[in-house]
C-alpha cells in the first residue's frame, strides 16, 4: 500500500467544480481516501467525527473561510495535527504569510498542475510512492 493510499483527505472549497478537480487530481496521484465540504463549518464538522490527515481548503468561502477554518483546525486537540494546504487564486503575500504563522504546511495556487498538487504534499509528507 502506498503512503497515498493510506491518507485520509478532505477538500474543503465551496465550487463544486473545484472539489471535483482536486479529487480527480489526489486519485490520479493514488489517494483513495477523500472527503469533501463546502466550507469551513462543513469541514471542522467532519474533522470533529472524523480526523483527516490532510486538509485541502480553499481560503474565500462563505460562512468559514479558509483562515478561519485552519484556526479552527489548529485549535482543537483532535485535529490539530492535520496537515493543512490552503489553496487560493490570490497572488496575496500577506494571506500567504498569516495562513503560514497560523500553521499551515504549504499553499497551492489555482489554477494548479497535478505535479504542483503533487509537490506541495509531498513537501508536507515526503515521497508518495
Amino acid at each position: 500500500m502506498s503512503l497515498a493510499e493510506k491518507i485520509k483527505v478532505l477538500i474543503v472549497d465551496d465550487q463544486v467544480t473545484s472539489r471535483l478537480l482536486l479529487s480527480d487530481a489526489l486519485t490520479q496521484l493514488g489517494f483513495k481516501q477523500i472527503t469533501s465540504a463546502g466550507d469551513g463549518v462543513q469541514g471542522m464538522k467532519i474533522m470533529s467525527e472524523q480526523p483527516h490527515h490532510l486538509v485541502i481548503s480553499d481560503f474565500n468561502m462563505p460562512n468559514m473561510d479558509g483562515i478561519g477554518f485552519l484556526q479552527a483546525v489548529r485549535s482543537n486537540p483532535t485535529t490539530k495535527k492535520a496537515a493543512f494546504i490552503i489553496l487560493t487564486a490570490q497572488g496575496d503575500r500577506a494571506l500567504v504569510q498569516k495562513a503560514a504563522q497560523l500553521g499551515a504546511n504549504n499553499v497551492l495556487a489555482k489554477p494548479f498542475t497535478i505535479e504542483k498538487m503533487k509537490a506541495a504534499i509531498e513537501a508536507v509528507f515526503g515521497a508518495l510512492k
